[in-house]
């Protein structure tokens, strides 16, 4: 590979050029989130697994190389799928409601949770897909009548170089940015994130208990995804929710979601909102049943006994703890089913008609919300 050209960034580490090669198909990257070490090794800092890398050798995630002493982004300029969701699929309820979002995603992720149902991506240790510079994927956003960008299905904060670069020509064109993460990230992923990211959905997986996310996902603790959030939360105004997936059997326990629900009042506030969702059986846990709906209402009573005044199932179509309710009167003053929108009892301030009294959305109801959302994306 031949160097076409370099150019001086800001970067957290050093003052050295960032260095732009041209491979085979599309454009080779160096990464910014690194820093060099002795004997030519790297450690990259784009998530909580600092991997050191020497001479050739790639990171966990599959995408992240060490060239010549370099850290090298393989999926710069190269997506593997991408969809037009509503913003509700996230799961996010309180950030624009009735938006349609253009979701993108490279290969690769720095977590191998056994149940993923988005395995073939994530799991991916190839580098494949279309290639695409960062200012045309706002263009297509725009073309197909999103009001904004997400970076999910596999873990965004592993090509948040890429993300970044997109996620500014958005801003230009008047876009919002959405990460869908693990929360597995670091301060500097966090910092990169202030650059143009305005909403993220971190998701938790069996509410974060120790041993659920050793077998099931690969990573010693959850530690590293608390401080994320406290992190998020103390430096940047980026709308925050948070899901946690409960796994049947071995990822359902109470005093966990007990230990979490309070965690979150305690350090991000009670209105913040929090995402049960079912787990189905996929990848390498198809013999798992889906989680029963009482034990998703059992965690849900949990949370809002913490005193966490928005609390949701997900992934259970027509259940009631779909909808939000007034914090005052309780009455319901959004309705859903799914994904979809099919009641709005707020005036323009976002309080509820009934009572008067504020409910924590930001932004009005998208006028896209009559619009068909859930559709198929084109390149």
């Amino acid at each position: 590979m031949s160097i076409l050209d370099s150019e001086r960034k800001n970067v957290y580490w050093s003052e050295s050029p960032i260095t732009t090669v041209r491979r085979d198909s599309g454009i080779l990257k160096e990464a910014e989130l690194y820093f060099p070490q002795n004997g030519g090794k790297i450690k990259c800092t784009a998530c909580a697994r600092y991997c050191q890398l020497g001479e050739g050798q790639i990171g966990l995630c599959g995408i992240r190389q060490n060239i010549g002493g370099k850290l090298f982004l393989l999926s710069y300029g190269k997506l593997f799928t991408g969809h037009i969701d509503p913003i509700e699929k996230k799961p996010v309820m309180h950030y624009h409601p009735g938006t349609k979002i253009y979701s993108v995603a490279t290969s690769g992720c720095n977590w191998l949770c056994r149940y993923c149902q988005n395995y073939d991506i994530s799991q991916r240790r190839k580098i494949e897909g279309f290639d695409i510079e960062p200012k045309e994927v706002p263009k297509l956003a725009l073309a197909q009548g999103c009001q904004g960008i997400a970076y999910t299905y596999n873990e965004p904060t592993i090509f948040i170089e890429f993300a970044k670069d997109i996620g500014i020509e958005a801003h230009r064109k008047g876009l919002f940015n959405i990460f869908v993460s693990n929360g597995f990230a670091t301060p500097d992923t966090v910092k990169m994130m202030t650059q143009f990211l305005d909403c993220i959905t971190v998701d938790f997986k069996g509410s974060g208990e120790s041993s659920f996310v050793r077998k099931y996902i690969g990573i010693p603790s959850a530690d590293p995804i608390f401080e994320t959030l406290f992190e998020i939360r103390k430096k940047t105004k980026i709308h925050l929710e948070i899901t946690d997936l409960i796994v049947p059997q071995v990822g359902d326990s109470l005093e966990a979601a007990k230990k979490l629900s309070k965690w979150v009042y305690d350090n991000l506030g009670p209105e913040m909102p929090i995402h049960f969702l079912r787990f189905h059986p996929d990848y390498k846990m198809i013999d798992f049943p889906s989680t029963p709906v009482k034990t998703l209402e059992a965690h849900h009573r949990i949370a809002k006994e913490a005193g966490l005044m928005y609390a949701y199932l997900g992934n259970v179509p027509g259940h009631p703890l779909e909808h939000t309710y007034c914090p005052e009167c309780n009455k319901i003053v959004v309705r859903r089913y799914g994904f979809e929108i099919n009641g709005w009892y707020l005036d323009r301030k976002n309080d509820c008609m009934q009572c008067g009294a504020h409910v924590s959305i930001e932004g009005g109801l998208a006028s896209s919300v009559s619009d068909e959302r859930y559709l198929p994306a084109y390149f």
